[in-house]
Parts: C-alpha cells; structure tokens; sequence
C-alpha cells in the first residue's frame, strides 16, 4: 500500500429539535448533516505526522505509547480531540492483531468562517469522525469493508471520552448523513465500559443500549434556513444550569422532557405523512418547550439576537434556536425557494448572516487518489 493516498469528506451538523431532551437516556433527536466540511487527505509516509494548517500545526509528529496512547513530539498543542482519536483506533488495531504503519495526515476545515469565527456546525465531533474515518481507510486491506456503524461508535467513544459527556448527536450527522432522527446511547453504560477497561473491540461489537440512528426524508416542499447571530456560545455553562434545574425542580424539567418529545415526534410524523405545515407547527412546538425551559433554568438559551431571528422567521414559516443556544445559529422551516429568499433578505437587514448551507447526503466518505 506504499504511496497509497485517500481522501475524506466529513459534513458538519445542525440540531434541527430535541436539544437538551437527547441528553436523557429516553430523549431523541432530529440533527441534519451540512455542506461544510472537514477534509483530509492520509497517506504512507516515513514517521507519523499530523498537519492542521488553519491552526498553525505544519508539522508535528507522534509516537506510539504503551497502553496505547500517543506523544506528540510538542506535547503543548491543543488537539486532545485529535490525539485521542489516534490513541483509540491504535487500540481497535491492537485488539485486531494489526500492525501499526506510519502515516501522514493534514486536516482543513470549511466549519467556520475565514476569519475563525465559530458558527457552531460541530467542529470538534467532525474532526475526530474525520480521524477516524482516515484511519479506517488507511488501514482497509486489513479492516476490510468499512461501515457507518464501525465509524460512528468509534467516534462516539473517542469523542465521549475527551468531552466526558454529551448525546453524540454531532456524530452520527458527520457520520451518516442526510437527516437523522436520533435517539444517544446510555452514557452511564458507556463510562462504565471505558471505567473498568473494556477493550475497544468488545464495546464495539456490543448492543449500545438506548442507541438510535435512523435517516429521514423531510417534504419535499420544506427548506431549511440558516441564519448566524454573529456570536458563539459555550455549551458546557448552559448545560450546567439545566442539570441545576433537573436536580431543583424535576418535575418542571420532566415536563419539558415530555413537550419536547411530543414535538419531536409530531415533527417526524409530518416528515413520514410529507406535511410541511405540520414540520412548521412542530418546530415552533420545539421552541416553546425550550423557551420555558430557558426561563425556569434562568439560562439564555434564546438571545436577544436569536429572538431576533426567530421572530422574523416565524413571518415566513417558523424559527427555533439550534443546539445549546446562547448564540451561534438559529433556523428556520419555510415553504419553497421565493420565501427562503425573502427570509434571508430580511435577516441580512437585521444584521443576521444567512448560511449559505444544504443538506449533506453522505455523511463521511473516503476515496483513494492513487
């Protein structure tokens, strides 16, 4: 396989409805894969290396460590989530009895914009989708045929285990693709497995309680609108206060845990009977649930400026935030190209930048150049 070279796409993701609910070991979830993407290219190469030129990283190589981690020739860069996916698939390599061979990987990114402003599209989950999926092509004459399922659980472990929690939802988009009604796995079952040391393989083959993942088709007459509020959020702050709610005043939380089920089930059930109007209803039902949660749990899970963007959206069609909410991007379900256009027009005059995004099919996929 010397000088063989491959090439990897990997989308980026939007939360469509559900957020916070899929955190829960019953909740689920609508998440959309975008055209934005994580590229890499991997090839044989001398010594291991590692290149991501958007942060300043030319060149920097890594040893194998035993029990299976990695050193990084500057152990001062910030790239946990790329270090540890290595470290991981090292593992699966080792419980396969397959050899390590030495490769290079260079890793850009259309997920934010030219200047480095985030817009909140599930960078660090793309990037470790994008690791793992160069791997699994890398080593394929010893893998053999490569599936979605192997790329997404090991993703999630690697992902789950530098970030310590959240529901993986970015994964499976980057993952598989399209839109995707998600359900996450059991966490507790998951750190139980990684605590008491289960092998990389054997969780891998195993029935993931709680998981799944199953692709959707919205109407045809429904268009996804992206808007960016001109400023990022942290998640981790604003999941903090929602567990302080959970512990406070459960049953306001398991009340929203049920409206935000019913939402997320109305919506599927519009995008199996092909109803645009009633994916709108759902998605303004969504907002709802979330803006009361919002106001119980005193977070800003919608700013002012995603107020904003809903309210002009909800002119047209409706509008909701997008993931943890405190900024980044919100959304907007219309009927058809003119009000699309129309929507976008009078967002841009409110200082609120239309994204330029479509629905990714595929999910991560990989060709050989040579």
């Amino acid at each position: 396989m010397t000088g063989t070279k491959f090439h990897i796409k990997v989308p980026g993701k939007l939360m469509i409805a559900g957020e916070y609910a899929v955190l829960e070991p019953d909740g689920q979830a609508i998440v959309v894969a975008v055209d934005r993407y994580i590229q890499a290219e991997i090839e044989s190469s001398e010594q291991n290396s590692i290149s991501l030129p958007q942060l300043g990283i030319d060149y920097v190589t890594w040893e194998p460590l035993n029990p299976y981690g990695i050193e990084l020739s500057d152990p001062s860069l910030k790239i946990l989530f790329v270090k540890n996916a290595i470290a991981l698939f090292n593992d699966y390599l080792h419980s396969l009895s397959i050899p390590l061979r030495p490769w290079s990987l260079k890793i850009t990114s259309e997920l934010n914009d030219i200047s480095g402003k985030k817009y909140g599209l599930g960078s660090s989950a793309a990037v470790t989708v994008a690791v793992i999926t160069s791997m699994c092509y890398f080593y394929k004459s010893s893998l053999g045929e490569i599936s979605k399922e192997l790329i997404y659980k090991l993703s999630a472990i690697s992902h789950f285990k530098t970030q310590g929690n959240g529901s993986c939802a970015d994964i499976a988009a980057s993952t598989y693709g399209g839109w995707v009604h998600y359900a996450s796995f059991n966490s507790s079952w998951l750190l139980g497995e990684i605590k008491i040391g289960t092998p990389t393989l054997d969780v891998v083959n195993k029935s993931w309680p709680n998981l799944m993942i199953h692709t959707i088709t919205p109407p045809s007459d429904l268009t996804l609108c992206v808007g960016w509020t001109n400023s990022e959020s942290s998640t981790a702050p604003m999941i903090s206060k929602i567990r302080e709610l959970q512990e406070i005043k459960p049953e306001l939380y398991k009340k929203f845990l049920s409206d935000s089920k019913s939402a997320v089930e109305n919506l599927i059930q519009s995008f199996l009977n092909k109803s645009s109007g009633n994916a709108i209803t759902s998605l303004t039902q969504n907002r709802e649930a979330l803006k009361t949660l919002s106001d119980h749990a005193a977070t800003e899970i919608e700013t002012e400026k995603l107020s904003i963007l809903i309210q002009i959206a909800n002119q047209y069609g409706s509008g909701k935030t997008s993931g943890a909410g405190g900024g980044d991007c919100g959304i907007a379900f219309v009927r058809g190209d003119t009000s699309s256009s129309e929507l976008k027009s009078v967002w841009e005059q409110a200082n609120i930048l239309p994204l330029n995004v479509t629905v990714s099919k595929d999910g991560a996929t990989g060709s050989r150049i040579n």
